[in-house]
């Protein structure tokens, strides 16, 4: 169980993860690369719905600052996600900071967005998206909507690991996040995206 009675959202490799980590916080420079190799797919698909076509200098910068700060981590493959997700989060934000610009993305109309659809459910919606098209319809959503969503859905973290994450309440990022898929699920039935999609935004890594 996860922090306030959540179940912990767990990914099938995490185990693998965490034993990858350790031995990397023990100098294993091949343990290192096989946690990248397992962090990075979802790490970059939250950056991208940050940053956009900045995700993969970003990235970049965060894992320079994981490999520094490796020996502090403490904990297992899913708080080793969740750790990588902070440190990106931060490297994203003083970026955008330097930009002096917002998350770039496809807007997404408001009117367009409150039409009624035929998808009831969240994982409906999550089906027919494909992976480039999903980013970049969540990076067109609000920003706290966004992050939520990318934290729970590409990155895998639970409700109190992304709260963590967001310095938010678990209740407001598990809001954020249901108003943000509830959002995309209107959008997508409204421009009749069928279950013939390309795998989903889920399966990016």
């Amino acid at each position: 169980m996860g922090q306030g009675g959540e179940p912990r959202r767990a990914r099938p490799y995490d185990a693998e993860l965490g034993v990858a980590v350790a031995r990397a916080q023990e100098g294993d420079e091949a343990a290192f690369a096989v946690a990248y190799r397992m962090v990075q797919p979802g790490l970059l698909g939250y950056l991208r719905g940050i940053v956009g076509d900045d995700a993969e200098d970003v990235a970049s910068e965060a894992w320079l600052e994981i490999a520094r700060d490796l020996g502090r981590f403490r904990g297992d493959g899913a708080g080793f996600r969740g750790w990588t997700a902070t440190i990106a989060r931060h490297r994203a934000l003083d970026h955008l900071r330097r930009l002096k610009a917002r998350p770039r993305g496809t807007p997404i109309e408001q009117d367009v967005l409150e039409l009624p659809g035929r998808h009831s459910t969240h994982d409906e919606a999550l089906e027919t998206l494909s992976t480039e098209y999903a980013l970049e319809l969540v990076a067109g959503l609000p920003r706290d909507q966004a992050e939520a969503v990318l934290l729970r859905v590409v990155v895998g973290l639970d409700g109190p690991a992304a709260a963590r994450v967001l310095g938010k309440r678990p209740g407001a990022v598990r809001t954020s996040a249901h108003r943000g898929l509830k959002r995309l699920a209107r959008l997508l039935a409204a421009e009749g995206v069928t279950d013939e999609a390309p795998p989903t935004l889920g399966d990016s890594g």
